[in-house]
């Protein structure tokens, strides 16, 4: 065990208690976490600063309006109901279309057949807190369902994939892109069984995946070759991320964004403790990456700056892979 330790620290591998005290506790001030935490504030400020997001047709706040359901979503064949406060991927509803006998039944990313009934009594429960990062009461976001784009069709199952960058101090640090299996039920969550895969942040190309404990070379569903795919608009996209530092003031953040095949890349969500498991699937650490860009901070520097900086910095060549058997 020591020695594995040793190995992931000479690897530069961020730990999670160097993770909470140096960059959360030290970079991200309480008071900011509503902007992040919080989907319908993180979308208006976003908005407000004209970044593109997926369109809002309707927030439920409380039990009364769960009623209006039906009214939000009448000009719509699919849609996402999410939890405003939810993580994880949790009390998410991918609606892909409606029932091709009935207006109220819903057919799910995962091609199952819901009733109206069945996701009005969902909102409810995300109203009532059941997926909230507090417990606390909840609003649920319904928006617009991210037709995503064709370059990860053969590496994704039913849902839809995103790329999650890591920012530090403004700086893109590391990214990867999350793609949807059958085991995690069309959704794009390590947690639940989704690939991750690591991507190259000079070329945007995406490397190789890790599935749970595993290196995977292929998509477990599809058969796909993992590595190799260019991530459509990696400028913008690492750009973009950049300029989340601005709009939220937070010195540690993720940043996920998906990639709409009309309108392009889109804003999804923010998160203040971004977990660490992006590590494996591009098989370096973060911590040197972080001291790197400590000893290179400018702040003065541009949101295109820093993207370009980050092309420049860290490339996969110029990496140190890490082992994944000490992971």
């Amino acid at each position: 065990m020591f020695a594995a330790a040793k190995t992931l620290r000479s690897a530069g591998v961020l730990g999670l208690n160097e993770r909470n005290s140096e960059l959360i506790m030290r970079l991200n001030p309480r008071r900011l976490y509503p902007r992040v935490d919080d989907k319908a504030l993180t979308k208006e400020l976003a908005m407000a600063a004209d970044m593109a997001v997926p369109e809002l047709y309707g927030i439920i706040e409380n039990q009364r309006e769960v009623r209006n359901f039906a009214a939000i979503v009448a000009e719509w064949d699919s849609f996402v109901v999410k939890p405003a406060q939810g993580s994880g991927g949790d009390g998410i509803l991918v609606v892909t279309e409606r029932g091709r006998r009935k207006r109220d039944a819903f057919r799910l990313s995962s091609g199952t057949l819901i009733s109206e009934a069945e996701i009005a009594h969902h909102i409810s429960n995300i109203i009532s807190g059941q997926y909230s990062l507090s417990g606390n009461p909840d609003k649920a976001l319904i928006e617009y369902c991210v037709q995503f784009d064709p370059v990860f069709a053969k590496v994704s199952y039913q849902g839809v994939p995103d790329i999650r960058v890591i920012v530090y101090r403004g700086y893109p640090t590391m990214a990867m892109v999350r793609l949807p299996t059958r085991e995690s039920d069309g959704k794009a969550n390590l947690h639940q069984g989704a690939v991750g895969a690591g991507v190259d942040m000079g070329l945007g190309e995406t490397l190789s995946g890790v599935l749970k404990n595993s290196i995977v070379d292929e998509h477990p569903d599809t058969g796909a070759l993992i590595a190799g795919l260019r991530v459509p608009q990696w400028d913008f996209i690492l750009r973009s991320s950049a300029r989340c530092y601005e709009v939220t003031g937070l010195g540690y953040l993720g940043v996920d964004m998906v990639i709409d095949r009309q309108l392009g890349p889109l804003i999804l969500e923010m998160n203040a403790r971004p977990g660490l498991s992006i590590q494996i699937a591009n098989r370096a650490g973060l911590a040197r990456r972080i001291a790197r860009i400590d000893e290179i901070y400018d702040p003065e520097a541009r949101p295109v700056a820093r993207a370009r900086i980050a092309r420049r910095e860290f490339p996969a060549a110029r990496q140190t892979t890490m082992p994944f058997d000490a992971a």
